[in-house]
This record gives structure tokens, C-alpha cells and sequence, in this order.
């Protein structure tokens, strides 16, 4: 394994395949390919801030052929097809000489291909395809239902353990990642803390021959880029109860205040109002617009 590019490390994952023998062994592995060094791979990672939120992994080109953009991902985000449509226009900016366009001949452009490697917690099938299309509104289109004329496929794969043995058995990196990553989350679950299972995991994998020279050579850069990625899904958690929690005492005021509207209405005071839905005297006021 190279050295990774440390210009894009964000994450383990991008530590680990932003270099041009491991993202070329992936791509392999993912599509049974044979394509070598001598084929030409180029990194074409976008590094604006703005974009980096939708699809932030790796991009890169193999020759003049293909474009391929990959992220993994711990939870299933189904606008990610968006999120791909959205990147690869930037890409296709960066890759291509804007005259060509303007030719009359046609200008051909590499072909674009999209994963997602999914190594979450929650139950997923080995594979699936999310479609741009899914997302479009449906509409009554005289004469029925035509094709879509803009459609865009990301295929999601399953790297956990138990899953797609074959692409893991190809790439030995990816099927090192899946190990240290679900090493770090079984030993979180049988109760260590995230610093003590990230260090289980390193010991386990270095003593097993799995990934060893890079844990070795960037334990601590590793350390702190699993305590943010793991935060981080904690974080999510977090966000999406609060979320839920936020919902519901908004859908319980909105209940109590079209109560309350009602019982207004039909002559009830202020007052009784008050004690019946719980609500200050002057939220009330407010609310119904009595002065």
C-alpha cells in the first residue's frame, strides 16, 4: 500500500483509498475489472467546502474512460442520487476543456459510474440501486406516462461482515477496513468506550495481519479521525430524537391551541382556557389575536 494522499484525509476510509494502487484495487474488486496502474488513474476529489458535504470520498478517473465516484457511507442517505448529479456536473467542469462543447461534432465524455459502501449498523441487503428518478414528481402528461429524460443510478454496496464476500475477498484493503471498523463497533457494544475500542481494534488487527503497516505508521491520526466520525454518527442520533421529540410538542401545542380556539369560540374565558390546556395566559392572548 502507497502512502495516502493526506491532502484529502477526512475520514479512514478516504485516508486509506486516496491513493492510486488501493482506489484502483477497489474499483476492481467492485466491478471485476483488470485494470492496472499503466491504465492511468487520476484523483479528481473536488476540495470546495461547498461541495464537499454531498459526495466527499473519492472521485477519480481511469484513462479517458470512466469517472467514478465512491463514498462510504454508515447510514442510507436516498438523496444521494441527488447528491451524485450534483458533484459529478462540478466534476465534468473540471475535467473537460469548456471550448469542446461549443464543436459541432460530437464531444465525447468519460462514462460515469457511482458507489456507495455502506458499513452501517442497520440491517441492508447485499446490493441495491438508488435512481435519481425516484425522486421526481409524478405528473399527468397527456398521452401517459413517458421515460424520464434525465436519470442517474448510484449502486449501494454492503461491506459488512457476511456481506459480499466476493468484492471483500478482491480488495484486501476493503475487506480490512470492514474488519477494523466492525471490530471497533462490537467491542463498543460489549461496552468499552470509543477510545478504548479503537485501540482493541488496532491491536486486533495489527496482531492478525490486517492492515498493518498503516495503523502502525498513523495510529494516532487514525484514533482521531475515527473519534470524529463516530462522534459524528452519534451526533446524527441525536439530532433525529431531538427531532422526533421537537415534533411531537409542536403537534401537542398545535392541538392544544386549536382546542382552545374552539372552546374560545364557543364562549369559554381566557382564564378557563388557561387551566384547561395548560398554556400561559399570554401565549393564548397571542395566539387567538385578543388584545
Amino acid at each position: 500500500m502507497g502512502k495516502p494522499n493526506r491532502e484529502y484525509k477526512n475520514s479512514v476510509f478516504k485516508d486509506l483509498f486516496h491513493d492510486e494502487a488501493t482506489a484502483l484495487e477497489l474499483y476492481n474488486a467492485l466491478t471485476d475489472s483488470r485494470f492496472t496502474i499503466e491504465d492511468g488513474l487520476r484523483f479528481t476529489t473536488l476540495e470546495n467546502a461547498l461541495f464537499m458535504d454531498k459526495l466527499n470520498d473519492i472521485s477519480f478517473t481511469i484513462g479517458d474512460r470512466l469517472v467514478i465516484l465512491v463514498e462510504h457511507q454508515s447510514t442510507i442517505n436516498e438523496n444521494m442520487p441527488l447528491r451524485a448529479l450534483m458533484y459529478i456536473g462540478r466534476v465534468y467542469e473540471k475535467i473537460i476543456d469548456r471550448r469542446m462543447i461549443y464543436r459541432s461534432t460530437l464531444f465525447t465524455i468519460p462514462t460515469p459510474e457511482f458507489y456507495v459502501l455502506y458499513n452501517g449498523v442497520d440491517d441492508y441487503p447485499d446490493e441495491k440501486t438508488l435512481r435519481l428518478s425516484d425522486a421526481f414528481r409524478r405528473v399527468d402528461i397527456p398521452g401517459g406516462e413517458k421515460p424520464s429524460a434525465l436519470d442517474l443510478q448510484v449502486r449501494v454496496i454492503n461491506v459488512n461482515k457476511g456481506h459480499n464476500e466476493k468484492i471483500l475477498g478482491r480488495c484486501e484493503v476493503l475487506r480490512g477496513y470492514a474488519v477494523f471498523i466492525g471490530r471497533v463497533r462490537d467491542r463498543q457494544q460489549a461496552g468499552l468506550s470509543l477510545e478504548d475500542a479503537i485501540t482493541d481494534a488496532i491491536d486486533f488487527c495489527v496482531s492478525n495481519g490486517i492492515l498493518v503497516e498503516y495503523l502502525k505508521n498513523n495510529s494516532p491520526e487514525v484514533r482521531n479521525m475515527l473519534f470524529t466520525e463516530f462522534n459524528l454518527e452519534e451526533a446524527k442520533e441525536v439530532w433525529f430524537e431531538e427531532g422526533i421529540e421537537k415534533g411531537r410538542q409542536e403537534g401537542e401545542l398545535n392541538g392544544k391551541l386549536e382546542t382552545a380556539k374552539a372552546l374560545f369560540e364557543e364562549g369559554f374565558s381566557l382564564e378557563k382556557l388557561a387551566g384547561i390546556t395548560n398554556l400561559p395566559l399570554e401565549m393564548l392572548k397571542e395566539k387567538l389575536r385578543i388584545q
